[in-house]
């Protein structure tokens, strides 16, 4: 396994913290992990506008999402068409020691129904003060992927966003083009799993915000084994479609 460029969760933290305030964020410290603070940035925009969910860092040895973020950021990605809601960066223990889990070994992407860990109970804690959202993106990575590929969660049926957002990446980066993918069936770099929350014992965040905050979640999912620069790049392909197709629904 190719070793995960190294992050300094700190140093990524206070340069999400400088760098929101001066876009309209608000910077809200829900937790501490190791002495690295868990920001949220929120920025609420006038009128009716849909409310948007982005997430990233969750696995430390994940070092794309978190950097797309940041370039998103830098860009002014996250503007007026929508109200933002982000958390950038939810295991900093894991980044250090370049691992899935946390310093416990615990996979903060199973926790979120019988939560043990303190990463994801501030979070949950976090998420339940929030409204819901009209749209969740969670950035991911997976070393066992040849392209990129997402999960699309939407039981409710509504316009999905997978195809569009799906050619925009193929223009530029390789598709997974599997069938099977982590054991679901896929199509096209699609997956579009059973995802009913009852049926699954331990839950990803994807699922506890389908079960309690959104109708409708993405985990976009680049390949470890590609250049950096390539992973972040498809990463801000993936949101800037996502946000722009909804912008135009809404």
């Amino acid at each position: 396994m190719p070793t995960a460029p190294t992050i300094d969760p700190p140093a990524l933290v206070a340069q999400f913290a400088a760098l929101a305030a001066t876009r309209g964020f608000r910077v809200e410290r829900f937790g501490d992990v190791a002495g690295c603070p868990l920001l949220a940035l929120t920025k609420r925009t006038p009128g009716l506008r849909p409310r948007i969910y982005l997430s990233a860092g969750i696995h430390g040895d994940e070092p794309a999402p978190p950097l797309a973020l940041l370039r998103l950021l830098e860009r002014n990605v996250f503007d007026h068409r929508a109200t933002w809601f982000i958390c950038p960066l939810l295991n900093p223990a894991g980044f250090p020691r370049g691992t899935r889990e946390n310093a416990a070994g615990l996979d903060l992407n199973r926790d979120y129904r019988l939560t043990q860990s303190a990463e994801v109970a501030a979070h949950r804690r976090w998420l339940g003060a929030q409204p819901n959202f009209d749209l969740a993106l969670c950035l991911h990575e997976d070393w066992e992927a040849t392209g990129t590929y997402l999960y699309e969660l939407n039981p409710a049926h509504r316009p999905s966003l997978a195809e569009p957002i799906i050619t925009a990446i193929a223009r530029h980066h390789v598709i997974d083009p599997a069938e099977l993918i982590d054991g679901r069936p896929a199509k096209a770099g699609i997956i579009r799993p059973d995802a009913d929350p009852a049926t699954r014992e331990l839950w990803p965040e994807a699922i506890y915000l389908r079960a309690h905050h959104t109708a409708l979640t993405y985990t976009f999912e680049t390949p470890s084994s590609h250049p950096l620069e390539a992973r972040i790049d498809a990463q801000c392909l993936a949101v800037e479609t996502a946000i722009a197709r909804l912008a135009v629904a809404s």
